[in-house]
Parts: structure tokens; sequence; C-alpha cells
């Protein structure tokens, strides 16, 4: 019996982890559910899983929530602090590190630092703090296990030896597919009018606003180039960003005698999240099988720069390395959400992530706290040319 704990239980990742859990009641059990602020979603969810304990993002989320299970023996607690507990918890086995952007960091770096199994859904993690997170996994023992479709087919597609060394395994090239998200064929001279509405429509996957954005902006994908050459060992020019509008092939790897393995299903994230609380086994997802004879075609491209500067500009990050990647992601979370309210214009986030990026020098991620002060440094930055940019 696993004992998982879900940091970020009420967005797409953690409610599909829930759907999973459900189908193997004999072989999972559920110690502890965290939210930011939906609480009347978490407060369902324990109802029915029954945690041992919640968490939220404030004192009022956790007075309301404790209103919401009174009655159930069920610990609720607020804050970064309470977060870091469950996840490092001697009581829990597992950790799907699912909150999104910077504020996973703290949580995931506990549990890897804990020992614990980490499924890896918050690539910001990575993209911040890589070399420090992967020191702490290598440390600590702890086993780290990617979520994100991409980076857990890569995984698939590697030998189960693999130890982080393109070389010793005949890897030539890491191929990270992409959809290319809703603007793939819109012009680009009309991008700039892009609605919120709008780039959270993703023509495959049903994810949260922020993460459809940078789908929409290819930032998403840029971040897991950034994820992938820590997860894989592989330098940034032998990481290569392959468009497949079809989302039927998660990703790929090439060897150097000409082999390409890739691995393929619907698009749907319960098949790498039943992977990964599996290995090395497998168990149902509830996904349907691929059915490959209802395709008539698999389409490839290039992607275009002009289209998707955000790809090029963390393409930019990992060769700068150090606090750069933090920088980037920063910046990135700020000019999203102004977007979402619709401050700036959607084209002007690759600005404002731009301009950040050639304003502030990068240091390098020597701790946890330089990386962190880089972030805020970054977030502040971004924050005054956005105001300037919706004056």
């Amino acid at each position: 019996m696993q004992h998982i704990t879900i940091l970020g239980a009420t967005g797409s990742i953690g409610v599909s982890t829930l759907d999973v859990l459900a189908r193997h009641p004999d072989k999972y059990r559920v110690y502890a559910l965290s939210a930011h602020e939906r609480v009347d979603a978490l407060a369902a969810q324990c109802r029915v899983f029954r945690p041992r304990r919640a968490v939220v993002g404030s004192p009022d989320a956790a007075a309301r929530l404790r209103e919401l299970l009174a009655g159930l023996p069920i610990d609720v607690d607020h804050g970064e602090a309470a977060l870091c507990e469950i996840a490092s918890s001697p009581d829990t086995d597992t950790v799907m590190a699912a909150i999104v952007g910077a504020a996973g960091l703290p949580p995931t770096l506990a549990a890897a630092r804990a020992g614990k199994k980490v499924l890896l859904a918050n690539k910001e993690a990575l993209v911040m703090s890589g070399q420090l997170f992967m020191d702490a996994v290598k440390e600590h023992k702890a086993t780290l296990l990617p979520i994100d479709s991409e980076h857990n087919a890569i995984f698939q597609s590697l030998p189960g030896t693999y130890g982080r060394s393109p070389d010793a395994a005949g890897v030539a090239r890491i191929l990270l597919t992409a959809s290319g998200g809703p603007f793939l064929q819109r012009a680009v001279d009309t991008l700039e009018h892009v609605t919120p509405e709008e780039a959270c429509k993703h023509p495959n996957w049903a994810m949260g606003r922020k993460i459809s954005v940078d789908s929409a902006t290819m930032m998403n994908k840029g971040l897991e180039v950034i994820e992938a050459h820590w997860l894989f060992g592989a330098p940034a020019d032998r990481i290569e960003v392959v468009i497949h509008p079809q989302s039927v092939i998660h990703s790929m790897v090439s060897y150097v005698d000409g082999s390409v393995l890739a691995q393929l299903g619907n698009p749907d994230m319960r098949t790498p999240i039943a992977h990964a609380l599996a290995y090395p086994e497998r168990i149902d997802s509830g996904v349907a099988q691929l059915d490959l004879t209802q395709w008539a075609a698999l389409a490839f491209h290039k992607p275009d720069f002009d289209r998707f500067p955000c790809l090029a500009l963390a393409f930019d990050a990992l060769r700068a390395g150090g606090t750069a990647p933090a920088l980037l992601n920063a910046a990135n979370e700020v000019a999203v959400q102004a977007f979402l309210e619709r401050r700036i214009g959607f084209r002007a986030i690759d600005r404002v992530v731009r301009r950040v990026m050639d304003e502030n020098p990068h240091g390098a991620a020597s701790s946890i706290e330089a990386v962190m002060a880089q972030d805020a440094r970054a977030r502040a930055a971004a924050e005054r040319i956005v105001h300037a940019l919706s004056a």
C-alpha cells in the first residue's frame, strides 16, 4: 500500500491523479491533499478520499475548510511550512508535485530531501534550481519520475539503466514534441489581439489557465526543454522541439544507430500519472486504447521562432545557465498573469520576459536562497515593465 501526498490536488493533474487512485484502492491510500484557494473543491475531495491532512494557502482558507470538514478526522493547516511537512512526512511514500509555478519549489525540494518517490509535474522546480534539485535527489536517494507527458515519454523510451549520460546510452538527440497550441496556423500579425479566452482553448489538452497560455506562447515547451536537460543530462544542442499537432506521439529519443524510439497514446494525463505511480509495473489508467487506424496522418514541423519567441528565450536561458532560467520563469509568471488580467496584450508576454532577462544580470544558482532572491528580483522587474506597458 502506497501512501500518497498530492500537492495541488484541485488542479488538472491533481484531479487526474485522484481518478487513477480511485481505480486502485487496494494499492494506494491518500495521506494528504493541498490546494491554494479552491477550498470547496478540496473539501469535496477530502470527503471522498479521507486524507489525514489537508493544507491550503491562507489562514482564512484554513478556517473555511475546517468548517466544511467539521466532524471528519482531518488535520487542516495552511502555508508553505505545512506544505513542506506533508511532502516530507514519514507517513507518506509518494509525492505528486503538481503545484503550478515557483510556489511548488519548496515542498517539492522538501520531498526530495526526505528521500520520497517524487512524481514531478511541477516543471518550475527543475527550471529554477536544476542542479540543486538533482543533487538533493541523488544525495537523499529519492526517486524522481517525470509526469509531463513529454518527459514521461522520453523516460519510457530510454534504457531502464539510463544514468543521465546520453553518450553512454548511445543517445543522439532528445525529441520533444509540441502541439503548437491554439495559434499554430493563425497569422502572426494578428496575435497581438489574442484574448485570454482564445489563449486558454487548447486544441488537445484540458489544462489550467496559466499552463494553457504557456502552451499558446510555447513557453511551456521552453520550460520543458530546460527540464529535459536536467532530467536526462542532455545539452541544449541535443534537445530538439518538433511540432506535432495531433499529440499522439508524446516525445521521442533518437539513437546514434539511426533508431528512433517513441511513446504513443491518447492525449490524457492519466497515462503518465499511472505509469509513474506503478513504475516499474503497469496499471489501468482509465484511458482508452489508442486506435491508430483512426489517424489518417501524423504531421511534424520545425517550430517558427518568430511565432514562438518564448521558445527561443528558453533555449537562451538554458545556454546561459546559473539563475537565468529562474529569471525567465519568474518574468513569465508575472507576464502571463498580467495578460490573464487584461493588463497587457498577448505579444507583450515575450517582450516582458526578454527585457527582464536583458536588464537583470544572472549569477550562480549556488543555493536555494540565491535562486529565490533572483526570482523575487525578476518578479519586481517584470511588474515594473508591465506597469509601464499598461499605463
